[in-house]
């Protein structure tokens, strides 16, 4: 389900917008899980008052914090990377739920267009909040059943 959405620049630093949009989610949050563009302090410190666990895996030049860690689980995080490998630390973690968001990216450009057709602001945050709604809609809906017809 989508439960928030912000309309950005081209250019802009999607990990930025993480805090604004947990704010939109209501109630507890178990865990938040992104890619690893996601991998900033910024990201931790948000989910993290939120009481969330983060599932962004590192990026390969992440380093731990040389004195006091600004962020503690992202440590963890690293340092179990380095001593499971990466492979082993996404099945373990979860981070496969990561590829429904990947899929709801699809589904959205695939069946709504890879571009907004809106030319004012509001109104393009309006198409793609009722974007949004049709996709969780047919979600709701569930997923037709599938055959194979073959031998």
């Amino acid at each position: 389900m989508i439960v928030g959405q912000v309309l950005t620049a081209g250019n802009a630093d999607d990990a930025a917008q993480v805090g604004g949009l947990l704010e939109a989610v209501e109630g507890p949050l178990a865990s938040f899980t992104a890619d690893a563009a996601y991998d900033t302090v910024g990201v931790y410190e948000a989910a993290g008052a939120r009481g969330a666990r983060v599932i962004v895996p590192p990026v390969r030049t992440a380093r731990t914090s040389r004195r006091r860690s600004r962020s503690p689980m992202r440590d963890r995080t690293i340092n179990r990377v380095r001593r499971v490998g990466r492979r082993r630390w996404k099945k373990e973690s979860g981070y496969n739920q990561q590829a429904r968001v990947e899929n709801a990216f699809f589904r959205y450009k695939s069946i709504i267009g890879d571009r907004l057709r809106a030319r004012h602001p509001k109104a393009q945050e309006a198409e793609a909040l009722i974007a949004c709604n049709i996709l969780n809609r047919m979600t709701d809906l569930g997923r037709p059943a599938s055959y194979s017809i073959g031998s």
